[in-house]
């Protein structure tokens, strides 16, 4: 894997490791069920809210790399890039920009 050293470079990449629809889909609904809990920690101070955030995120993201896409991913190596690339391709899909349906 190429090393990376700005997020400009890096998104062509992040979004190329999401090529199939159905795991940008499963991104989305991971994305979206965290937004949810994040919300619910904000309203109730329970951290098992948080751990649910990051089991919803990242698991609904590695079934569609593992499974899918049959690919590693990028969080592994690019953390921070990785949660960043993905709430910008959760608000691209928003716009239209990516289909998943």
């Amino acid at each position: 894997m190429e090393r990376y050293t700005s997020f400009k470079d890096f998104y062509p990449f992040y979004l190329s490791e999401h090529d199939n629809k159905y795991t940008k889909l499963l991104h989305f609904i991971g994305t979206t069920i965290t937004i949810y809990l994040f919300i619910r920690f904000f309203m109730t101070f329970d951290f098992m809210f948080l751990l649910y955030a990051l089991l919803a995120g990242y698991g609904f993201a590695w079934i569609g790399h593992f499974f899918i896409e049959h690919n590693k991913p990028a969080t592994f190596k690019y953390p921070l890039w990785s949660l960043i690339g993905d709430y910008k391709m959760y608000f691209e899909i928003l716009q239209g920009k990516h289909k998943i349906f």
